[in-house]
């Protein structure tokens, strides 16, 4: 009987990196090149604030993308030891510049500049996306060490509990968390304010899904409801 070979830690890892993560990140850059040419044609502000605020984001998430997607940067960043460090950093730059986004975006609502119902639907998609890709994102990154650890023998305790690692024979043998799951976890999260699918183990993960939360509960609470009441 041929034994089973395990699976490379590196090469799974960057294949998750180029086919799932580098395309979620062009995902959110994608999101603010649309709002940001919208506003630039429609003369849209964000409180008091130009255009192209929806772009100052972009230099750290073509940071992030590039060692996700390319091979060269990634082993540069791996053989000095930085590559994960790397990543959470810009991710955390990521975060923290939507954050501030939205705090503008309230801003500006609360100052009655928002009028119109499909500039604000725009502006709250754009924030409330861009938080649901880069906190799953945050918890592929984190879970049980990163994505390569997690293949390793000696693997971190979880920082999730999936429903497949508490019933193990209903999925295959072998069978671990991807970055679809965790943006799945993230999505569900952003909806009902709460863990639906995986439940958070350690603090760091139920911090990470407070915040989550907070930022979602304001967008859709506060910025959507905003919007329905301007189209009536």
């Amino acid at each position: 009987m041929t034994a089973k070979i395990a699976p490379d830690p590196y090469r799974e890892e960057e294949i998750e990196s180029r086919w799932e993560a580098a395309p979620a990140v062009a995902t959110i850059i994608g999101f603010q090149v649309v709002l940001a040419s919208v506003s630039l044609i429609e003369h849209w502000t964000l409180w008091t604030l130009p255009w192209w605020v929806w772009l100052i984001s972009i230099p750290p998430e073509l940071a992030l993308l590039i060692p996700l997607a390319w091979s060269r940067p990634r082993h540069r960043l791996e053989q000095l030891g930085l590559r994960r460090m790397v990543a959470l950093a810009l991710l955390g730059v990521i975060s923290l510049t939507n954050a501030l986004l939205l705090v503008a975006l309230i801003g500006s609502l609360v100052e009655g500049k928002e009028t119109s119902g499909a500039q604000l639907l725009l502006k709250a998609v754009t924030v409330w996306g861009t938080n649901v890709i880069a906190f799953g994102l945050w918890y592929w990154g984190l879970d049980r060490g990163g994505p390569v650890k997690r293949f390793e023998p000696d693997s971190p305790s979880p920082d999730f509990q999936f429903p497949q690692m508490e019933n193990p024979q209903l999925v295959e043998p072998g069978w671990y968390p991807e970055l679809v799951d965790y943006i799945y976890v993230s999505f569900t999260n952003s909806i009902a304010f709460s863990p639906t699918d995986a439940m958070p183990l350690t603090r760091r993960a139920k911090l990470l899904m407070l915040f989550e939360s907070a930022i979602s509960a304001i967008t859709i609470l506060l910025v959507a409801a905003r919007a329905v009441n301007i189209f009536k």
